[in-house]
């Protein structure tokens, strides 16, 4: 539900409006910690499963079938 167009007439309560809406993202989404690229593509390479047990190319191209089918 979108705000009273009243909301907009004071620049201070559009921003405490917005920074409601970003932190409110923040807490649904989270903040995966490490969120540099460099620290992702590190764990890229170590994926696991539920398990606990490493993910090869193989395990993906298998899921990748039984997905298409």
């Amino acid at each position: 539900m979108m705000p009273t167009p009243r909301l907009f007439r004071s620049r201070w309560a559009a921003l405490w409006w917005a920074v409601g809406i970003v932190w409110f993202a923040i807490e649904v989404a989270g903040v995966k910690p490490g969120g540099h690229a460099a620290a992702n593509a590190a764990t890229a390479n170590s994926m696991t499963d539920a398990t606990g047990s490493t993910v090869d190319e193989h395990d993906l191209a298998v899921l990748a079938n039984a997905m298409a089918n």
